[in-house]
């Protein structure tokens, strides 16, 4: 039997959790949640632990673009293009502008707290 797994959660680290969540609320419409020693944020059905660096503690900065491991994370968007110029009013940084990039399919890429990178998208006929 295959082993069945669900979504629980994305783990950042920030240097300013407070402003990383309040970004994520800001732009992406994301309730933020305070809980004893760390800043959640219910994104789109998911939650986003938001962890602040420990002390000294060295840490690396944002690898650059392209690189292996985690390359972004997705989220879904109804009317893609109404959505991007909203964040663009709001200064948000488009890595990639909206463009269909198949019948079918919209999408475009953010760049996010801490050089995060976040993909909308639509899944609409409409597009062609």
């Amino acid at each position: 039997m295959p082993v069945a797994v669900t979504w629980d959660h994305v783990h950042l680290r920030s240097p300013d959790p407070e402003a990383t969540a309040a970004w994520l609320r800001d732009i992406l419409g994301g309730e933020i949640v305070h809980a004893p020693g760390r800043i959640d944020v219910n994104l789109g059905g998911a939650r986003i632990f938001i962890a602040p660096l420990e002390g000294d503690s060295a840490v690396n900065p944002p690898p650059p673009h392209p690189h292996q491991g985690l390359d972004h994370f997705g989220l879904t968007v109804k009317d893609i293009d109404a959505v991007a110029a909203e964040i663009k009013a709001k200064g948000v940084t488009f890595t990639r502008e909206p463009t269909t990039i198949r019948p079918g399919v919209r999408i475009c890429f953010i760049r996010g707290p801490e050089g995060i990178s976040i993909e909308l998208l639509e899944r609409d006929k409409k597009y062609t």
